[in-house]
Protein backbone atom coordinates (compact mmCIF):
# COMPACT_ATOMS: atom_id res chain seq x y z
CA UNK A 1 0.00 0.00 0.00
CA UNK A 2 1.63 3.43 -1.21
CA UNK A 3 0.60 6.59 0.62
CA UNK A 4 1.40 10.41 0.12
CA UNK A 5 1.54 10.75 4.58
CA UNK A 6 1.95 8.39 7.05
CA UNK A 7 -0.71 6.42 7.64
CA UNK A 8 -2.03 7.13 11.50
CA UNK A 9 -2.15 4.01 14.20
CA UNK A 10 -6.04 3.28 13.53
CA UNK A 11 -5.27 3.00 9.63
CA UNK A 12 -1.96 1.09 10.44
CA UNK A 13 -4.20 -1.64 12.95
CA UNK A 14 -6.44 -2.17 10.35
CA UNK A 15 -4.20 -2.84 7.47
CA UNK A 16 -3.03 -5.26 10.28
CA UNK A 17 -6.07 -6.80 10.77
CA UNK A 18 -6.81 -7.37 6.60
CA UNK A 19 -3.39 -8.44 6.61
CA UNK A 20 -3.61 -11.20 9.33
CA UNK A 21 -6.00 -13.51 6.96
CA UNK A 22 -4.07 -13.66 3.60
CA UNK A 23 -1.82 -16.13 2.51
CA UNK A 24 1.63 -15.90 1.52
CA UNK A 25 2.18 -14.04 -1.95
CA UNK A 26 4.85 -16.62 -3.23
CA UNK A 27 6.12 -20.23 -3.03
CA UNK A 28 8.10 -21.99 -1.72
CA UNK A 29 8.39 -21.06 2.03
CA UNK A 30 12.47 -21.02 2.00
CA UNK A 31 12.96 -18.99 -0.57
CA UNK A 32 15.36 -16.92 0.95
CA UNK A 33 17.62 -20.09 1.24
CA UNK A 34 17.21 -21.56 -2.01
CA UNK A 35 16.41 -19.18 -4.55
CA UNK A 36 14.10 -19.35 -6.88
CA UNK A 37 14.09 -18.08 -10.90
CA UNK A 38 12.62 -15.20 -11.43
CA UNK A 39 13.71 -13.86 -8.01
CA UNK A 40 16.59 -11.51 -7.25
CA UNK A 41 18.83 -13.06 -4.09
CA UNK A 42 20.81 -11.04 -1.63
CA UNK A 43 22.83 -11.53 1.12
CA UNK A 44 24.45 -9.40 3.94
CA UNK A 45 27.07 -10.38 6.58
CA UNK A 46 28.64 -8.45 9.09
CA UNK A 47 30.66 -9.23 12.40
CA UNK A 48 28.90 -7.97 15.22
CA UNK A 49 31.85 -9.01 17.92
CA UNK A 50 32.90 -11.94 19.56
CA UNK A 51 31.46 -14.35 22.65
CA UNK A 52 28.45 -15.50 23.77
CA UNK A 53 27.48 -11.96 25.52
CA UNK A 54 27.51 -10.66 22.14
CA UNK A 55 25.45 -12.95 20.58
CA UNK A 56 22.92 -12.90 23.30
CA UNK A 57 22.37 -9.44 22.93
CA UNK A 58 22.02 -9.41 19.32
CA UNK A 59 19.33 -12.31 19.46
CA UNK A 60 17.79 -10.24 21.72
CA UNK A 61 18.22 -6.92 19.36
CA UNK A 62 16.46 -9.69 16.53
CA UNK A 63 13.82 -10.65 18.64
CA UNK A 64 13.30 -6.96 19.36
CA UNK A 65 13.16 -5.99 15.86
CA UNK A 66 16.51 -3.72 16.20
CA UNK A 67 17.28 -4.21 12.66
CA UNK A 68 14.38 -2.05 11.64
CA UNK A 69 15.55 1.35 13.69
CA UNK A 70 16.59 3.00 10.82
CA UNK A 71 14.38 5.93 10.53
CA UNK A 72 12.91 5.34 7.79
CA UNK A 73 11.61 1.82 8.64
CA UNK A 74 9.19 0.75 11.49
CA UNK A 75 7.40 -2.97 12.45
CA UNK A 76 4.39 -2.50 13.56
CA UNK A 77 2.61 -4.13 15.99
CA UNK A 78 5.48 -2.53 18.28
CA UNK A 79 7.22 -5.44 20.35
CA UNK A 80 5.58 -8.33 17.55
CA UNK A 81 6.41 -11.50 18.09
CA UNK A 82 9.15 -13.30 16.53
CA UNK A 83 7.49 -16.36 16.30
CA UNK A 84 6.01 -18.73 12.86
CA UNK A 85 2.19 -17.08 12.13
CA UNK A 86 3.08 -13.73 13.22
CA UNK A 87 2.02 -11.08 11.21
CA UNK A 88 3.74 -7.88 10.93
CA UNK A 89 3.41 -4.60 9.03
CA UNK A 90 6.60 -3.05 7.76
CA UNK A 91 6.18 0.76 7.46
CA UNK A 92 8.74 2.43 4.99
CA UNK A 93 9.28 6.33 4.60
CA UNK A 94 10.96 6.52 0.91
CA UNK A 95 11.37 9.37 -1.97
CA UNK A 96 8.71 11.68 -0.21
CA UNK A 97 5.86 8.71 -0.07
CA UNK A 98 5.09 6.20 2.57
CA UNK A 99 4.39 2.33 1.77
CA UNK A 100 2.64 -0.11 4.19
CA UNK A 101 4.31 -3.59 4.10
CA UNK A 102 2.11 -7.35 5.40
CA UNK A 103 4.59 -9.94 5.96
CA UNK A 104 4.70 -12.71 8.57
CA UNK A 105 6.54 -15.12 10.26
CA UNK A 106 7.16 -18.33 8.03
CA UNK A 107 9.97 -20.28 10.63
CA UNK A 108 12.28 -19.68 13.07
CA UNK A 109 16.26 -19.92 12.73
CA UNK A 110 17.92 -21.85 15.53
CA UNK A 111 17.35 -21.32 19.15
CA UNK A 112 18.71 -19.38 21.98
CA UNK A 113 20.40 -22.02 23.44
CA UNK A 114 22.22 -22.76 20.01
CA UNK A 115 24.63 -21.16 18.15
CA UNK A 116 21.75 -19.61 15.64
CA UNK A 117 19.06 -17.47 16.41
CA UNK A 118 17.01 -15.94 14.13
CA UNK A 119 13.12 -15.90 11.82
CA UNK A 120 12.34 -15.49 8.53
CA UNK A 121 9.47 -13.82 6.86
CA UNK A 122 7.60 -13.75 3.98
CA UNK A 123 5.48 -11.20 2.26
CA UNK A 124 1.71 -11.09 1.84
CA UNK A 125 -0.63 -9.69 -1.08
CA UNK A 126 -0.35 -6.37 0.94
CA UNK A 127 3.54 -6.18 0.40
CA UNK A 128 4.93 -4.20 -2.28
CA UNK A 129 7.16 -7.23 -3.16
CA UNK A 130 7.06 -10.84 -3.25
CA UNK A 131 9.38 -12.76 -1.46
CA UNK A 132 10.89 -13.89 1.74
CA UNK A 133 13.72 -12.19 4.00
CA UNK A 134 15.73 -14.30 6.75
CA UNK A 135 17.43 -12.49 9.99
CA UNK A 136 19.57 -14.42 11.62
CA UNK A 137 22.73 -14.14 14.23
CA UNK A 138 25.16 -17.35 14.08
CA UNK A 139 28.22 -17.77 16.74
CA UNK A 140 30.79 -19.31 15.06
CA UNK A 141 32.50 -22.43 17.18
CA UNK A 142 35.89 -21.57 15.59
CA UNK A 143 36.45 -18.30 15.37
CA UNK A 144 34.10 -17.18 18.34
CA UNK A 145 32.33 -14.25 16.04
CA UNK A 146 29.00 -13.08 15.94
CA UNK A 147 28.01 -12.88 12.76
CA UNK A 148 24.46 -11.05 11.52
CA UNK A 149 22.67 -12.33 8.28
CA UNK A 150 20.50 -10.94 5.76
CA UNK A 151 19.18 -13.26 3.22
CA UNK A 152 16.64 -12.43 0.90
CA UNK A 153 15.01 -13.30 -2.04
CA UNK A 154 12.44 -11.01 -3.68
CA UNK A 155 10.49 -9.66 -7.05
CA UNK A 156 8.15 -6.56 -7.45
CA UNK A 157 4.84 -7.39 -7.23
CA UNK A 158 2.88 -4.05 -7.02
CA UNK A 159 2.60 -1.91 -10.38
CA UNK A 160 4.65 0.94 -8.57
CA UNK A 161 7.57 -1.57 -7.52
CA UNK A 162 7.61 -2.25 -10.98
CA UNK A 163 7.70 0.37 -12.91
CA UNK A 164 10.51 1.63 -10.28
CA UNK A 165 12.27 -1.49 -10.02
CA UNK A 166 16.09 -0.24 -10.44
CA UNK A 167 14.40 2.02 -7.60
CA UNK A 168 13.56 -0.52 -5.03
CA UNK A 169 16.84 -2.37 -5.63
CA UNK A 170 18.79 0.53 -4.57
CA UNK A 171 16.21 1.09 -1.84
CA UNK A 172 16.84 -2.93 -0.61
CA UNK A 173 20.69 -2.47 -0.98
CA UNK A 174 20.28 0.30 1.37
CA UNK A 175 17.87 -1.25 3.80
CA UNK A 176 20.45 -4.22 4.10
CA UNK A 177 23.66 -1.85 5.03
CA UNK A 178 21.28 -0.03 7.55
CA UNK A 179 20.23 -3.15 9.50
CA UNK A 180 23.59 -4.12 9.25
CA UNK A 181 24.73 -0.79 11.25
CA UNK A 182 21.52 -0.77 13.24
CA UNK A 183 22.54 -4.50 14.52
CA UNK A 184 26.30 -3.26 14.91
CA UNK A 185 24.80 -0.60 17.40
CA UNK A 186 22.20 -3.13 19.08
CA UNK A 187 25.11 -4.85 20.46
CA UNK A 188 27.39 -2.64 21.35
Amino acid sequence: MFLLRRPSQREIDRFLRDSGDQPLSYRPVGLARAGAPGFSRDECHVCLGKGSATFNRAARALEEWRQFDLGWTEVFPRGASTSPGTTVAVLIRHLGFWSLNGAQIVYAVGGRGAREFGYAYGTLPSHAERGEEIFKVTLDPETNEVIYHLLAASKPRAFLAVLGYPIVRALQARFRRHSAAAMTRAVV
